[in-house]
């Protein structure tokens, strides 16, 4: 590859945006492990329980939350 093509902005921009999904989905897959670890705690049927709904529907607010918090804390620190 070209080294004067690394400045060119269009692929910026296409590096960025596969950066952007790529910790995308990274998080979502640490947010199912550790939902899943906290509230799935037997062997899960065809549905989940009541319990198990909620316990991951907060689970995952929370986590989202809680990123949320982070990237815009590292943002002000910029």
């Amino acid at each position: 590859m070209d080294p004067s093509a690394l400045n060119n902005p269009q692929l910026q921009q296409l590096i960025n945006q596969e950066k952007e999904r790529a910790m995308a989905n990274e998080m979502i897959a640490k947010l199912t492990s550790a939902c899943w670890d906290k509230c799935i705690t037997g062997t899960p049927g065809s549905k989940f329980s009541s319990s198990e709904s909620s316990c991951l529907s907060n689970c995952a607010h929370r986590y989202m939350d809680m990123s949320m918090m982070i990237v815009k804390r590292f943002q002000s620190m910029q």
